[in-house]
C-alpha cells in the first residue's frame, strides 16, 4: 500500500500555463484523506514552491531545491537541509564564470529564502525570463526581496549558507557546461540537468553531494518508518530519476522525454495538461492496483 507520494511540480503536477488542474487538486486531496503524505519535491527554491504547497494544503514537508531542503509551507519548519561548502560554492562559480555562465545562488535556507546573482549576460534570455518570473511570481515588494542583484558573488556568497548554485540558458551552449563542470568538480557535488528542448532551456543545479531528490525522498520515508514499497513518485525530467528509481511505484509523465518513459518498471500516465497525475493516483493509491 502507498503512503508517501512525491510530486514534481512543474511539467507533472502543473499544466502548461503553470497552474493545478482541478483533477489533480481532487485526486491529491482524496490521497491524503486516504492517509496517504503527498509533498512536492521540485527543483524551485522553497519560496518558489511554497505558494503551491500552501494551496494544496500538503500534510508533509516540501521536497524543494532538487532535494537540499526539506521544509514545511505552512510553518516553515525546516526538517532537514544540506549546504554547499564555502569553498565548494566559491569553486563553482568561478568555474561557471570560466566557461561563460551566469551563476544563482540559492541562499538563506532557515529563511525565506534569497537568490543572489551578479550578471546576466546579454545573450542570456531563459536567465532573463527566469528572473522576471521569479521577482513577480509574489508580487510587489515580497518578490524583490527574494531576489538580490550584488555586486560580486565572490564577495557576497555567505559563509556556510548556499542551498544550491544554478545556471541556465540555450540548450546546445549548456551541454559543454555540463561536461566541463562534472569534471571539475566531481564528486564534491550533485549536478542535475533539467531539460526542455521545446523551449530551447537547460537548467543545470549544484548541489551538495548527499542531495537529491532521490535523497529526500528516501529521508522523509525513514522519518515516518516507511519502506521503499509504500513510496510512489512522479516526475517528467531528468532530476526527478534518482526520486522514480528509489520509489516501489515510479510514473513518468506522458509528456516526459522518452527515454524516461522507456526506462524499465517506470509506468507512463497522461500529459500534464490532461491530468497525468489525478490519473495516476486514481490507478495506484485510490484504487490499490500495482505497476
Amino acid at each position: 500500500m502507498i503512503k508517501l507520494l512525491a510530486l514534481d511540480l512543474d511539467g507533472t503536477t502543473l499544466n502548461s500555463k503553470g497552474e493545478v488542474p482541478e483533477a489533480n487538486r481532487r485526486s491529491i486531496r482524496a490521497a491524503e484523506d486516504a492517509g496517504v503524505l503527498v509533498t512536492i519535491a521540485s527543483g524551485r527554491r522553497f519560496r518558489d514552491a511554497r505558494p503551491v504547497g500552501i494551496d494544496l494544503e500538503l500534510n508533509a514537508p516540501l521536497i524543494t531545491h532538487n532535494g537540499a531542503l526539506l521544509k514545511y509551507a505552512q510553518s516553515e519548519e525546516t526538517v532537514a537541509c544540506s549546504l554547499l561548502t564555502s569553498e565548494t560554492a566559491l569553486e563553482i562559480v568561478r568555474v561557471g564564470k570560466e566557461l561563460g555562465g551566469d551563476p544563482l545562488v540559492s541562499t538563506d535556507p532557515r529563511g525565506h529564502g534569497e537568490l543572489l546573482y551578479d550578471r546576466v549576460s546579454e545573450h542570456n534570455l531563459p536567465l532573463r525570463k527566469y528572473l522576471r518570473w521569479s521577482e513577480t511570481l509574489h508580487g510587489g515588494v515580497s518578490g524583490r526581496d527574494g531576489v538580490r542583484h550584488v555586486g560580486s558573488l565572490e564577495d557576497a556568497v555567505p559563509t556556510n549558507e548556499v542551498v544550491h548554485i544554478s545556471f541556465s540558458g540555450p540548450c546546445e551552449a549548456m551541454v559543454k557546461m555540463v561536461q566541463v563542470l562534472r569534471e571539475e568538480l566531481a564528486d564534491s557535488v550533485t549536478l542535475l540537468e533539467t531539460i526542455y528542448p521545446s523551449l530551447d532551456f537547460t537548467l543545470i543545479d549544484i548541489l551538495p553531494p548527499d542531495a537529491s531528490k532521490g535523497h529526500a525522498v528516501i529521508k522523509l520515508a525513514e522519518l515516518n518508518g516507511l519502506s521503499h514499497d509504500e513510496i510512489m513518485a512522479i516526475g517528467d525530467n531528468f532530476n526527478d530519476l534518482e526520486m522514480l528509481e528509489v520509489a516501489g511505484t515510479a510514473v513518468v509523465m506522458a509528456n516526459a522525454d522518452e527515454s524516461l518513459r522507456q526506462m524499465d518498471g517506470f509506468y507512463t500516465t497522461l500529459t500534464n495538461d490532461q491530468g497525468g497525475v489525478a490519473a495516476a493516483i486514481e490507478r495506484f493509491i485510490l484504487n490499490e492496483e500495482n505497476i
